[in-house]
């Protein structure tokens, strides 16, 4: 089985996972992230093979919708890549860049060193800004039952730990992740991408907060 085989493969099995997900991690998710990340490679470089089956696996078992656990998203990986007989350093680059990728909160720095892992982290970050992360936003707040917004709620005293289902509203979450992430970019193409869809983000908030305040 040559490489184009192997990705594609791994493109049907990871659509046949998260294809009915509905809380903004679902397949077409994963499917952005792969495009943007070998968009980025072009520019960085990297080994696109490693780039291409890592963003495509990235939220094959999400830690948020496991009880804050990697663990089980890896061994399907593992399995899954075993499986396609991939060499197993290439599995365990996958695999280190999976497993410390994920932004959890505010205050937790990367631990990525590889440019492969770099690019694939940009990319999954680049997804949670602009209009589709907007878009994203409000789709996980719908399935973690989260208000819109809730004005007693102070936005400087929000509980920061987005784990928590309950612990604030969706223009909240906007304030714990995706308005941070602009300056956490690995790549001098993620840092330019990003900061057209930051700029972008601040103009929603600022309408929405316009049209909240309405006297």
């Amino acid at each position: 089985m040559n490489r184009g085989e192997i990705i594609n493969n791994t493109k049907e099995y990871v659509r046949s996972k998260l294809g009915k997900e509905a809380t903004g991690h679902d397949w077409w998710h994963a499917f952005r992230v792969w495009k943007t990340a070998k968009y980025i490679a072009k520019k960085e470089g990297g080994d696109l093979f490693t780039i291409e089956l890592t963003a495509l696996l990235h939220d094959i078992s999400d830690w948020k919708f496991n009880k804050g656990s990697s663990d089980f998203g890896l061994k399907l990986t593992r399995d899954w890549l075993r499986k396609l007989k991939i060499d197993e350093k290439i599995i365990k680059h996958v695999c280190e860049i999976m497993g410390s990728m994920s932004f959890k909160r505010a205050g937790i720095k990367s631990k990525i060193k590889t440019m492969e892992g770099k690019i694939v982290q940009d990319a999954d970050r680049l997804d949670a800004l602009g209009a589709i992360g907007i878009a994203k936003v409000f789709a996980t707040g719908s399935s973690w039952k989260r208000l819109v917004y809730n004005p007693e709620i102070s936005i400087k005293k929000r509980v920061r730990d987005f784990r928590k289902k309950d612990s604030h509203s969706s223009i909240h979450h906007f304030y714990d992740k995706p308005l941070l992430l602009k300056d956490l970019m690995n790549t001098k193409t993620g840092e330019r991408l990003a900061g057209e869809r930051h700029e972008f983000l601040e103009k929603y908030l600022k309408q929405f907060f316009k049209e909240w305040n309405l006297k």
